[in-house]
């Protein structure tokens, strides 16, 4: 027969054994509940820590959501910027072309202006100097003019006999640019057989 615990008194009658039981149940269910509170607390600690977790996984996905939007406006916003700069600069090169264009055309027209003026102060010149010419003079500075013309024909006639199609054909407009300008050419020859003519008259 199983001998009672050393620290509960032996019951001597059936009262005293129905109390016992009695506080002993009371014991057993405060230990349980004792025991169920501390599981709970266990079990809540652990779903606090899951939602912890879980919140903390929301957040850092927002907070990486965020980042790429802004990383997103940030490109889009560098990209509209080297679009306007580029944009600039283009305008820019444009405006410094056009104005080197109108610059360019300035300088010739001036050129072409000074030329001209230059040509027609020859041409004055010349005239000038031939007016003043005795007429022996004058028909001695055609007759040069005249052989030199005849030379110049007959060595063109032979260029062209023997020289090649391309030398030809620079020739041609070399030819065709001293035709232009024959009338001062031929001026400008009788002033140098004039001079040399005055070289050549006896002194005293």
């Amino acid at each position: 027969m199983t001998q009672p615990p050393h620290d509960e008194p032996t019951a001597t009658s059936p009262e005293e054994l129905r109390e016992q039981v009695e506080r002993t149940r009371t014991e057993l269910g405060d230990t349980v509940e004792a025991l169920a509170a501390k599981t709970d607390v266990k079990a809540r600690a652990q779903e606090k820590a899951a939602e912890v977790k879980e919140q903390a996984a929301v957040k850092a996905a927002e907070v990486k959501e965020q980042a790429a939007v802004k990383a997103g406006e940030v490109k889009d916003q560098a990209a509209v910027k080297a679009g306007e700069v580029k944009d600039q600069a283009a305008v820019k090169a444009a405006e410094v072309k056009d104005q080197a264009a109108v610059k360019a055309a300035e300088l010739k027209e001036q050129a072409a202006v000074k030329a001209g003026q230059l040509k027609a102060k020859a041409a004055d010149l010349a005239h000038q100097a031939q007016d003043r010419l005795p007429e022996p003079v004058r028909d001695t500075a055609a007759q040069a003019a005249e052989q030199a013309r005849a030379k110049a024909a007959r060595a063109g006639q032979l260029w062209d006999e023997k020289a090649p199609e391309p030398v030809r054909q620079k020739t041609a407009r070399g030819a065709r640019l001293a035709r232009d300008n024959r009338k001062v050419l031929l001026t400008a020859a009788g002033v140098a057989v004039v001079a040399w003519l005055a070289c050549r008259r006896p002194k005293g």
